[in-house]
């Protein structure tokens, strides 16, 4: 009888093992990415369990799980009686140990695939925006371009870099891929932007790659192109820009990976 099943080589990619990550590990790791990057305030008091269930749609169970592991990795305290509750305790490094943790777990395969996926994304956006910006959309682009960053300060950067690249999407007036980014910034974000704060802004300081990286690390670039309506050329920049970014996250992946080697 004839062999009748799916070659894998072209649909690899369908057919590759899911993630084992639970729901209380994504509960977990939600909570924790928001806590290092300072999206939820030191010493802010979380909500109760059942209402976090609810917003998150888990069981309150899988929540309780979720806040145990962040008590253990010294995110969260719980304190009982009245006026009690789960609160904030931001890490003293900002998340650097956290991210650099994580880091450690990606592969290097890995990080090479979601780099060519990012890059598609953006690119496209990009691409689009070109051609479908207004006058408004481009000035709105150029304020958030503008915007220097400080090589010697983190904080600011996450809100800088993902702001753009959500405003560029929407410019690509594509609800899809505004979401796709969204779902990436959340995957990869956080890892992207303490790489480039620490890799590529020193690279910056040091001259070797200034003329790379002009405007706010390539996105004045990027909006000169869409200004222009040029689609072919804010595509490329689009994917310099990304591919720089994840050039400085290699740099950070080996340092991550060296310290984990006896």
């Amino acid at each position: 009888m004839a062999d009748r099943s799916m070659p894998l080589g072209p649909y690899a990619a369908v057919f590759a093992p899911l993630p084992a990550e639970g729901r209380a590990e994504a509960v977990r790791r939600r909570l924790g990415e928001a806590i290092t990057l300072g999206l939820l305030p030191d010493g802010s008091m979380l909500p109760p369990e059942s209402d976090l269930a609810d917003r998150f749609g888990v069981a309150t169970v899988t929540v309780r799980e979720a806040l145990g592991t962040l008590r253990k990795d010294g995110l969260i305290i719980t304190r009982r009686g009245r006026g009690g509750g789960s609160f904030v305790r931001a890490p003293r490094d900002g998340g650097r140990a956290a991210l650099m943790a994580r880091l450690a777990r990606i592969g290097l395969g890995e990080l090479r695939d979601l780099a060519v996926h990012y890059c598609a994304i953006n690119g496209h956006c990009a691409a689009l925006a070109a051609e479908r910006a207004d006058a408004d959309d481009v000035a709105r682009l150029q304020r958030l371009a503008s915007v220097a960053p400080d090589p010697e300060e983190r904080s600011g950067m996450p809100r800088r870099e993902g702001t753009f690249h959500l405003e560029l999407a929407a410019t690509a007036q594509s609800a899809r891929l505004t979401r796709e980014e969204m779902v990436l910034q959340r995957e990869i974000g956080p890892v992207l932007w303490l790489a480039d704060a620490e890799v590529g802004g020193a690279g910056a300081r040091s001259g070797a790659r200034s003329a790379a990286r002009s405007g706010s690390t390539g996105h004045g670039a990027i909006v000169e192109a869409v200004a222009l309506g040029e689609p072919a050329t804010a595509r490329a920049r689009a994917e310099d820009h990304v591919q720089q970014q994840f050039d400085a996250v290699k740099a950070l992946h080996r340092e991550s990976r060296s310290r984990r080697t006896p």
